[in-house]
């Protein structure tokens, strides 16, 4: 398990090309600050879990038989967290799984503690799991203390000179340079690395 700040997608991006052809699953779920407060343990657990099978080209017959023990038939509306979770531990259990849960930190609290838990079950059937979490880094102790013994956390943070890099690689594609003068571009190339937040 990685705990991170960098784009999470370029991470989905290249597990996926990694798992090309091969029996392994690779499933993501990105929180959004603005709809936070809307998104449960459930709505993330159940994508992913719909993920996976979409890209499943064979059921195994132990994960058939808990998806009609459960009762999963068009009829049945309500899904419950332990029918979720279950699935996932037989599918986790059964090939080399990558969850990839990007921004956990805007999940509401309560919710978090729930998906910790859940992730703590998936992973303890299914130690060769693997997830990848990135939040900011006040997170970071929340992390390890949830997942106690399941974590390894990579800080990532923005380097002072790759934003400087950035910064001039855009202010030289300014289609109206005049309108800005050296003092400016000065203190832009001083500000904003300085108050670069970690984000």
């Amino acid at each position: 398990m990685l705990i991170g700040c960098d784009d999470s997608s370029l991470v989905v991006d290249w597990l996926r090309d990694q798992a090309r052809g091969q029996k392994t699953a690779v499933t993501s779920f990105y929180f959004d600050f603005a709809v936070g407060k809307e998104l449960s343990a459930i709505v993330m657990l159940g994508s992913m879990l719909k993920q996976m099978i979409n890209r499943m080209e064979i059921f195994h017959k132990k994960i058939w038989r808990r998806i009609y023990k459960q009762g999963y038939t068009a009829n049945k509306t309500k899904v419950e967290l332990v029918d979720i979770v279950g699935i996932l531990q037989l599918i986790t259990s059964s090939q080399p799984t990558f969850m990839c849960i990007d921004g956990l930190d805007e999940c509401v609290g309560a919710q978090r503690v729930i998906i910790f838990d859940s992730l703590q079950l998936i992973l303890k059937k299914a130690p060769g799991t693997r997830i990848f979490l990135t939040g900011r880094p006040h997170f970071r102790a929340e992390i390890e203390e949830r997942l106690a013994g399941w974590v390894i956390s990579v800080p990532v943070g923005p380097n002072k000179n790759d934003i400087i890099t950035y910064l001039r690689a855009r202010l030289a594609e300014d289609e109206t340079p005049d309108a800005m003068d050296g003092s400016l571009e000065a203190d832009i190339l001083e500000k904003i690395p300085e108050n670069i937040s970690g984000m």
